[in-house]
């Protein structure tokens, strides 16, 4: 009974702890969804931490406008995205390239490809903070 009961709220807690980590404005967005792969403390700085996530955008799918606390460091792994960010021109970046959205600038990533598009996301923010805040 005790190894069920374990197994039972262990279970739970990794559940709880993981919705916490997806971002919820990414999450949300039809076509777009996000895997929290890792949350950790920056080192030198107790008071940031740096999120590691796994990002997929269907076909014509958008994150819609937003913008961050901190600043995210992506790498795209597959297929074709395109960029706008506030007060700057569109910009496409494929596979093989990494892009940065700079703390607080509003944008909104589109996947303009025929394929699925992959990336990965790393953002410094600080701890406690929503990773993404919806623009208005």
């Amino acid at each position: 009974m005790r190894t069920t009961t374990a197994f039972f709220l262990s279970t739970l807690v990794s559940a709880v702890a993981l919705m916490a980590l997806a971002p919820p404005a990414l999450a949300q967005r039809a076509g777009v969804t996000s895997k929290p792969l890792l949350r950790t403390s920056l080192s030198g700085d107790s008071t940031k931490e740096s999120v590691l996530i796994a990002i997929e955008f269907s076909p014509g799918a958008t994150t819609g406008r937003h913008s961050h606390p901190g600043d995210e460091y992506a790498a795209v792994l597959q297929g074709t995205l395109e960029l706008r960010l506030e007060g700057q021109p569109p910009r496409r970046v494929t596979a093989g390239e990494a892009y940065h959205n700079p703390q607080g600038v509003v944008h909104e990533t589109i996947n303009v490809g025929e394929t699925v598009a992959k990336t990965v996301a790393t953002f410094v923010v600080e701890k406690n903070k929503p990773v993404v805040v919806p623009a208005p």
